[in-house]
């Protein structure tokens, strides 16, 4: 039997996970119990207020006329009525400490895991490799990109100061970005970087991966999501040129969706036939409202089959394909809605198929678990088109393949990093891992260590190993 010092990380993992499963049992006693005779009521009436609440966004979202009026009463409603019950019956500090409970225990559950990790030596961010400084950078600029932050920000002036060679695109026109990172190369560059969207970012990224050239993100655009990912500043794009003069190389996967090299998501379904229409730049929340009931049509509309190697997803009202998965939603965790890795060499896929507001609701109480929603990861992925009428779910919507589904020949709307297009079915996303070469700033405010997944079974096993 192994011994362990008061100070050893096994040891401290030991009684990290023994406090997170006595916490986790605290809060779950405190829910059964300190609420009374009330207990179960009161926990059946927050998972009915719930549930009742994203059957009104549905009734929202896929109706117009009276049924949408209901929906949104029905989805600010309910939650109020759960927090008028809480009052009447009074279970205000039961309720709190219960979750503060938990709290403790979701804390303490990932420290033990963490430690783990380390001792085992599992999966971290690479280490990065110190590079020479650049000695013909190529910088190309949007002026227009995030409601003008390259004048905003005097970029220009700062990164010519460096040592960079800026090309300015000229908004009033259609300019090929691609080619004019060609261009750049064909002139002797060493470097090219971009200061603008996402979808500017792709096509500029293809070219540096193509030509085995460092590739600077200037965080320019509106969201910079790949920017977000890298842990750069997104407030001051001009730390972002601190990599110019200070910087280190990060080699991470680039996306291809037939043909197109993407560096955050593809998306196909409902959200990739909103953004086709031109008014959704200007007016995303109204667009959006505007058009759902014609795209989701009560659970009836256009649906989309796709194969992820191996796995069949059928009918399906929205996908979204992400070079590298995103972190599982966790109020707890500062890595919510971000990628942890972007070098693992695997796709990120997220199905989503609602069938009607009694499917909306198992989803919100179930989340991943629900029929509806499929996550999961594959190499390569391929949307096969339009399917036929919807049918009544399976028991589980993810069904192993025999054969591709036979989509329908045609075309069908795809968001490219966020940017309109029509593509010819198949439409097929695949994974370059680590073809591309990111020089970023040595020092970046955002970096967040990849979190090791939450695994109850596994804490159980720290706790009361030998």
């Amino acid at each position: 039997m192994a011994v362990y010092g008061a100070g050893d990380p096994m040891e401290q993992a030991r009684t990290l996970a023994r406090w997170a499963l006595g916490a986790a049992a605290l809060a779950v006693v405190l829910l059964l119990t300190g609420l009374g005779g009330a207990g179960v009521l009161v926990l059946l009436g927050a998972f009915a207020g719930l549930a009742c609440s994203a059957v009104g966004i549905w009734w929202f979202l896929a109706h117009r006329g009276p049924l949408r009026v209901s929906g949104a009463l029905l989805a600010v409603g309910a939650p109020l009525a759960v927090l008028v019950m809480y009052a009447v019956w009074g279970p205000w500090l039961t309720a709190l400490g219960a979750l503060a409970s938990w709290g403790v225990a979701l804390v303490c559950a990932r420290a033990a895991l963490r430690l783990i990790r380390d001792v085992n030596g599992g999966p971290r961010r690479p280490r990065p490799k110190r590079r020479p400084r650049p000695k013909r950078p190529v910088l190309i600029m949007n002026p227009k990109s995030g409601g003008g932050k390259v004048a905003r920000f005097g970029l220009v002036e700062r990164a010519e100061k460096l040592g960079a060679r800026v090309v300015l695109i000229d908004p009033s026109v259609e300019t090929d970005v691609a080619a004019l990172a060609r261009e750049a190369v064909a002139d002797g560059a060493d470097l090219l970087g971009v200061a603008g969207g996402d979808g500017t970012q792709a096509l500029v990224a293809a070219v540096a991966a193509e030509h085995d050239l460092p590739f600077l993100v200037i965080s320019a655009g509106t969201r910079n999501h790949f920017a977000l990912d890298l842990g750069l500043d997104r407030a001051d794009p001009t730390t972002c040129l601190d990599a110019l003069v200070d910087g280190e190389e990060l080699r991470v996967d680039l996306g291809s969706v037939a043909g197109r090299a993407f560096v955050n998501t593809v998306s196909f379904g409902v959200y990739a036939d909103v953004v086709q229409h031109p008014e959704y730049r200007d007016a995303k929340a109204g667009t959006a409202v505007e058009v759902l009931p014609d795209l989701l049509q009560g659970g009836g509309g256009d649906r989309l089959d796709a194969l992820a190697d191996g796995v069949r997803l059928p009918a399906q009202q929205a996908l979204l394909v992400s070079n590298n998965a995103y972190a599982a939603p966790d109020p707890f965790s500062a890595a919510a809605a971000r990628r942890p890795r972007l070098d693992s060499g695997k796709l990120g896929v997220i199905a989503v198929r609602v069938d009607g507001a009694a499917q909306a609701a198992e989803m919100a109480v179930l989340g991943t678990q629900s029929t509806g929603l499929n996550v999961l990861t594959a190499a390569r992925v391929e949307v096969t088109g339009k399917a036929a009428a919807p049918v009544p779910p399976p028991a589980s919507a993810i069904v192993p393949a025999q054969a591709p589904a036979p989509g329908a020949p045609g075309t069908i709307a795809v968001a490219v990093d966020g940017e309109a297009l029509t593509l010819p079915t198949p439409v097929v996303c695949t994974l370059r891992p680590r073809a591309l070469r990111v020089l970023v700033p040595r020092h970046r405010p955002g970096v967040i260590e990849p979190q090791p997944p939450l695994d109850w079974r596994r804490i159980t096993e720290i706790a009361f190993q030998p």
